[in-house]
């Protein structure tokens, strides 16, 4: 039987906008099959774009991915997310996710991400950012290779940049 205990496995983040391009939904499906990869859970928001992407890695490599929905729906989550956990909190759900997660990767994005980012400041965790918001107090990475590195490599505590 497998093994159930989530506890000593990373929590990474994978935040990013609803909406996106070819090219930052290949970036985050890269991320979310890294994360896999290397044993990490994968959570996010649960919906579109980024997130859609980054659990679409994580699910087809047999990775575990949670999504924590605005809404009260679990059917509102993408067809890759394992776990739906809906909050009924609208856009103050980036604060659970946050405060989830070990270490976070920002994709692309919009104001949402952002808040996230400063969720990652307000509750001392890890932030690095691919083709996203490139503020003091984020890491910014090159490619999702760069990225899962870092989030792997980083416990809570600010960005090193």
């Amino acid at each position: 039987m497998e093994n159930l205990n989530f506890k000593d496995r990373k929590i990474i983040a994978v935040i990013g906008g609803r909406d996106c391009g070819e090219e930052i939904y290949n970036q985050a499906e890269d991320v979310g099959r890294l994360i896999a990869r290397r044993n990490g859970i994968l959570i996010c928001g649960g919906r579109t774009g980024v997130m859609e992407a980054a659990c679409k890695g994580a699910y087809k490599t047999g990775g575990m991915t949670i999504g924590i929905l605005p809404g009260s729906s679990k059917q509102k989550a993408n067809q890759w997310v394992k776990l739906a956990l809906p909050t009924g909190l609208g856009p103050a759900r980036n604060s659970v996710i946050i405060n989830s997660c070990d270490s976070a990767i920002a994709i692309d994005g919009n104001y949402g991400t952002l808040s996230e980012i400063a969720y990652c400041f307000q509750f001392n965790k890890s932030v690095c950012v691919l083709n996203s918001w490139e503020i003091e107090g984020t890491t910014p990475v090159a490619s999702p290779k760069e990225a899962i590195e870092f989030a792997f490599s980083h416990e809570s505590g600010p960005s090193q940049h």
